[in-house]
Parts: structure tokens; C-alpha cells; sequence
């Protein structure tokens, strides 16, 4: 199917701090969850959800988090849209602190900002058709009802979708990649700058997960839009991202362009999480597993590094302190927070 879409204005008149300015700058970002009982010392204890996190997203480009189940990354994707509140931290978009004196309210910030989650029909009320759903936030921003049914058929259309065919239609009588295709329109109805996907396309089958994932490139290049990628998927993460942020138990291991972190992990952690991807040639299986045993209790986490309990070239150094994000190969863009960083490979 061939897509249409409108292209964007040349200049977008709320870039306010130009191209050198990051769309997103995110800044110790810190979440702990209570639960019942108290430690040892008598203190309350705490799910360490996310630890510290600290980031920045360049206008115009895909970041993508990539971590095992339970790292942090989608608590950290509803922190930067205020749905749960940060316990430390800060975020500043383009230039303007969110929350802060003198910054943007969160109701501004959600704005520019939209986010797509995984589940596609939780994610949409069963009670409201398809233009509905997607006419509602324009709604609320005070657009006549006339007007945001025109801009609901405008997006629908943007993102492959017949709205004579589909505009009518409720959640129940979609499928899973039309539902997903729904939600990215009712994202685009706010003219966002920034979107985030949390897992957005692990729920589809293959074929249509390719079939939106190329939708998100086409959009993101026609709009100029500024993705913030979440996923568990490696290929798809390397597929559509520009950047690429890892995780472990909370905290960034390692941060860097793309076809450096693919080709060169400095972390062990991202080694092994790319040494677990299926390879296509029989001659290249794998015979040993790249990790042994579960990630650490986030409520008790190992002192240092969290990951030196599994971790195989771990040394005393390692549990007495825990290593900052720093360079790993000697360029600011990639970073690595490993005491005992991996050689960087030959180029083939």
C-alpha cells in the first residue's frame, strides 16, 4: 500500500532553541516504589525502578532503550509524560524545564509530546468509534467539533487508513496493526514533536510489525518528528533507531550511536543481550548461554555494579564501586559505565 502524506512546513515555529538545542534533556532521573516491610535497619523498603537515569534526544532523531523485562524502561517513558511523578530528577524540553518555575506546565508539555503504548485496544475506549478517539484530544485543546473530525480523517489518512472505510468503525472491529495504526493517529492529532513508543509493535504479528514500522519512518521523515523507541526487540531497535540507551536494573549501562553499540559493545551486559539474537547461519550457534540467572532484586540491588553478579569479568573493583557513564572509546558518543570495558573490535 502506498501512503500519501502531507509534507511538513520547512521550519516548525515552535523550535525555539534552534537545531543545536536537544528536543529532550533528561537529568538523574530517579523512581523507587514502596511496598510493604522494612530492611534490616529498620528502613522502609523500596522497588529501585529507575536509578539515576540521565539522557538527551537530538531533534530529529530515534532514540532507542533497549534492557530485559523490568529494567526501568517503561517506567521511564511514563516519568518524561508525568503519568507517574519522579522522585528526583528533572526533564527539560527544548530548552524549557518541565514543571519548573519559569519553564512549561505539563499540560504544555504533553502537547508536543504523545505517547503510543503496547497494548493497542486497551489503549482506546471500546465506547467511541475510530474518529471519535482520535478527535477527542483536539477537542479538549478547544478546536470546534467540525474541525477536529476533519483533522481525525486527515491523520487516519496519514497513517494508511481509508477514513470512509474505517473512521466509523469501534476498537473490537480492527486488528491489532490497524488498532496500533489508530493510536499513532490519535498521536499525530496533537502535532507532536516528540513521540514516545513504548513496545508499540511487540504485540504485532511480523509482517505487520514491518508494515508499521515503515509507517513510523515515513511519518518521522515527512513530519519531522523526534522518536523515543522503547523495545525488547534488538533487530527492530537497530532497524529504526539512531541512538541507542541500555539498560540494566534501573540504570544506563551503555549509550551510543547505533552501529557502534552493534558492531563495538563496550558493556558486557550489551554484549550479551546481542549475542543472544538468533543468527540465520547454522554454522554460528550458539552452544553456551550469553547470561546465567535472573536479574538482581531491585530492592536489595548489589552494591557497585549491579551487574557484576552475573557478569564474567567481574573483580573486586567492581562491588566496591559503582562505575560512572563515561567515554568508552575515547569519543563523548559512546558511553559505557564498566569498570573493565570490552576491547573495541577490528573493523572487517
Amino acid at each position: 500500500m502506498t501512503i500519501e502524506i502531507q509534507s511538513a512546513p520547512g521550519v516548525d515555529t515552535r523550535d525555539r532553541g534552534g537545531p543545536a538545542q536537544p528536543m529532550l534533556i533528561v537529568r538523574d532521573l530517579k523512581k523507587y516504589f514502596p511496598i510493604s516491610g522494612r530492611n534490616d535497619l529498620g528502613k522502609p523498603l523500596v522497588v529501585q525502578a529507575v536509578d539515576g537515569v540521565s539522557f538527551n534526544v537530538a531533534k530529529g532523531e530515534t532514540l532507542g532503550i533497549v534492557g530485559e523485562s523490568g529494567c526501568g524502561k517503561s517506567t521511564t517513558a511514563k516519568l518524561l509524560m508525568q503519568l507517574i511523578k519522579p522522585d528526583e530528577g528533572g526533564v527539560i524540553f527544548d530548552g524549557d524545564g518541565v514543571g519548573e518555575v519559569g519553564g512549561i506546565s505539563v499540560s504544555e508539555m504533553r502537547q508536543n509530546v504523545q505517547m503510543v503504548f503496547q497494548d493497542s485496544y486497551a489503549s482506546l475506549n471500546p465506547r467511541l468509534t475510530v474518529r471519535d478517539s482520535i478527535a477527542f484530544g483536539p477537542l479538549v485543546l478547544g478546536i470546534a467539533p467540525v474541525e477536529a473530525k476533519k483533522k481525525a480523517d486527515s491523520v487516519l489518512q496519514m497513517v494508511g487508513m481509508e477514513p470512509s472505510m474505517f473512521a466509523e468503525r469501534y476498537p473490537h472491529e480492527l486488528s491489532g496493526g490497524q488498532r496500533q495504526r489508530v493510536n499513532i493517529a490519535r498521536a499525530l492529532a496533537m502535532n507532536p514533536r516528540l513521540l514516545i513508543l513504548d513496545e508499540s509493535v511487540s504485540a504485532l504479528d511480523k509482517s505487520v510489525e514491518a508494515q508499521v514500522l515503515n509507517l513510523l519512518q515515513s511519518l518521522k521523515k515527512t513530519l519531522g518528528l523526534t522518536y523515543l523507541f522503547i523495545s525488547h526487540d534488538l533487530n527492530v531497535i537497530q532497524y529504526l533507531s539512531d541512538r541507542v540507551l541500555v539498560m540494566y536494573l534501573g540504570q544506563v549501562v551503555e549509550s551510543g550511536p547505533v552501529d557502534s553499540i552493534y558492531n563495538n559493545p563496550r558493556h558486557p551486559y550489551t554484549a550479551a543481550l546481542l549475542s543472544s539474537r538468533p543468527s540465520m547461519d547454522p554454522k554460528k550457534r550458539a552452544t553456551k548461554p550469553p547470561l546465567s540467572g535472573d536479574p538482581p532484586n531491585p530492592i536489595n540491588p548489589p552494591s557497585g555494579c549491579r551487574f557484576r553478579t552475573r557478569c564474567t569479568h567481574a573483580q573486586d573493583r567492581c562491588a566496591a564501586t559503582a562505575p560512572d557513564l563515561v567515554s568508552a572509546n575515547g569519543a563523548l558518543t559512546h558511553l559505557a559505565a564498566c569498570h573493565f570495558p570490552l576491547e573495541t573490535r577490528s573493523a572487517s
